[in-house]
């Protein structure tokens, strides 16, 4: 039951992680924001964040000083190593912390590792008691078919979610591959200038269809990558900032 206690944490921190995170966004961007990579109500990085805690935190818990200047380190760091491993996984940077006073590499800064400690305090004395007061009065059978179906359903949200994001690149290519196969037919249409219509009616249907498929494609990626654009408002990537011209006028 240690395990599933343990995994019960990381789902409902996730939850937790994502709730705050989207409340926080929707209320300054004035519209509703699902926070994170996936599709579900869960940011995976608050569940391990509050893992680390628990686990950093829980031989402290006399001294609030020491619990705040561990949340402090232990979770910038696991922020600054999240922000440098998906910006080398997925050549995005998801935010940027540049603009505040006292940053490393705009992956952390001082005023985001003042809320991890604070957040670490309030995490040991307040909200993981209660949590952990509530999940050992459920029953045992029930907690464990809860924790399948959490897992489960997590599992297979972050293999859906982590495709779509690898597949950004293959349909940034076939649009290239389009536009090449376009501008090819153009070139073939120029030979033919003075040729009569009925030769050059097949070629121009064929240039129209291609533009149409083009476009289709580029609303397509579009509609993919426009939650993960609402949901890290400051992310830095040329992809995503060229695919974010593909809206269908």
């Amino acid at each position: 039951m240690n395990i599933v206690y343990i995994i019960d944490y990381f789902l409902i921190y996730a939850f937790l992680g994502w709730f705050l995170e989207s409340v926080y966004k929707t209320i300054y961007t004035k519209r509703f924001v699902n926070s994170g990579f996936l599709a579900g109500p869960v940011c995976p990085i608050y569940g391990i964040g509050a893992l680390i805690m628990y686990v950093s935190l829980s031989g402290y818990n006399n001294n609030p000083l020491h619990v705040f200047v561990i949340g402090f380190v232990v979770l910038s760091i696991w922020e600054y190593i999240v922000a440098w491993a998906l910006e080398k996984i997925f050549n995005a940077k998801y935010w940027d912390y540049s603009e505040n006073r006292f940053n490393i590499d705009g992956r952390v800064c001082l005023l985001n590792s003042i809320f991890w400690g604070g957040l670490g305090v309030i995490f040991t004395y307040f909200i993981h008691p209660f949590i952990q007061e509530k999940i050992v009065i459920i029953n045992d059978i029930w907690l464990i078919v809860i924790t399948i179906i959490g897992t489960i359903l997590i599992t297979v949200d972050s293999i859906i979610s982590i495709i779509k994001l690898t597949n950004i690149n293959k349909k940034l290519n076939d649009i290239k591959e389009i536009r090449h196969e376009i501008k090819l037919k153009l070139l073939e249409l120029k030979e033919l200038k003075y040729t009569k219509i009925d030769v050059k009616q097949p070629i121009q249907s064929i240039i129209e269809e291609l533009k149409e498929k083009e476009l289709i494609l580029k609303e397509k990626l579009y509609k993919q990558t426009e939650r993960i654009r609402k949901a890290f408002p400051t992310m830095k990537s040329e992809k995503f900032k060229q695919i974010s011209k593909y809206r269908r006028k």
